[in-house]
């Protein structure tokens, strides 16, 4: 450690990743070497259910600048960095995944922009391996609806991978709502930003933890905490809802009356019924998904619990 160096804190969450952290360990190690900065890296067991706590601290071992902090339970991706980012002391952090998709080859890149006066430095995802062609088409649509609708100019096609500066950082931390969408956090704390395009790899090992339905959450939950377009649509909806019923129940009067046509059957009585029917299911289940995040936040429990950590040289926070 050195007085005269800045602080570098790499944030890596991990959930069942115990087949990659040696290999991260040695290309941040490798990718880091030649920056005039001391490193961190703080590690996060978001709740794994193999060996990755284990390797973690044999590397602890023989390394005083890596802290470990291992969680109770899985809390998610978003909560668990949200943990390693608490327990950060770098001048600026580096936000990482641990399965190798982000390289960290970028980092000296990510750094020399950070030096060059900007406070985020996002990297831009312009090429995606090892993802399935439904991923890749749903992320693409995913980002830019995400991009129409938020309150905030949320960037397309850049993940968690990113440098904040310390004062930045500090920002970000005082936001401490239960429904975390970090990429529109990360947004919304503003500051100096800029993007590095970069092509993300493949895997190194393994399969990733995040499927259909987890990516749908994350989705919504993107879409919920910048938006309140959901619910401008279920009025929108309900509006011409209301008006075609009025339309139809009109036309029927006239038809009944000046035309003397008999009233439609009990086919179409059960179709409009049916119709109108789920529209206000949807409109009620996206009011409840709102009240529900309100509830959620009245109940004021932690983020997370740390069940241990073992802390690097820099970490002095209880």
């Amino acid at each position: 450690m050195s007085e005269n160096k800045k602080l570098l804190s790499i944030v890596a969450p991990a959930y069942n990743e115990a087949e990659n952290i040696d290999e991260f360990y040695s290309r941040i190690l490798e990718s880091t070497k030649d920056l005039n900065l001391d490193i961190e890296i703080i590690y996060v067991n978001d709740g794994s259910l193999d060996k990755t706590i284990d390797v973690i601290y044999k590397q602890k071992e023989n390394n005083d600048h890596i802290t470990a902090i291992d969680l109770s339970r899985n809390f998610g991706k978003e909560i668990a960095l949200t943990a390693g980012l608490d327990y950060s002391s770098g001048d600026a952090v580096v936000v990482i995944d641990t399965d190798l998709q982000d390289p960290p080859e970028l980092i000296p890149k990510l750094v020399e922009n950070w030096n060059d006066g900007y406070d985020v430095v996002n990297a831009k995802r312009i090429k995606r391996e090892g993802e399935s062609s439904l991923k890749k088409i749903t992320s693409y649509i995913y980002y830019r609806v995400l991009f129409r609708l938020s309150d905030i100019s949320i960037p397309k096609d850049i993940g968690d991978f990113r440098l904040l500066d310390r004062k930045a950082l500090d920002a970000l931390l005082k936001l401490r709502e239960k429904h975390r969408y970090m990429k529109g956090l990360f947004v919304w704390v503003g500051f100096k930003q800029k993007e590095i395009e970069y092509e993300r790899e493949a895997r190194f090992k393994g399969k990733t933890k995040l499927n259909l339905l987890s990516l749908f959450n994350l989705a919504f939950d993107g879409l919920t905490s910048f938006s309140i377009m959901p619910l401008r649509l279920a009025s929108i909806i309900g509006f011409l809802s209301a008006v075609t019923g009025f339309l139809y129940g009109a036309t029927i009067v006239i038809k009944t009356i000046f035309f003397h046509e008999p009233v439609a059957g009990f086919t179409s009585l059960v179709v409009l019924i049916t119709f109108f029917g789920g529209i206000q299911l949807l409109s009620i289940g996206i009011i409840g998904e709102y009240i529900g995040r309100i509830f959620n936040e009245t109940k004021n429990r932690p983020l997370y619990i740390v069940k241990n950590i073992k802390r690097s040289i820099f970490l002095n926070k209880p």
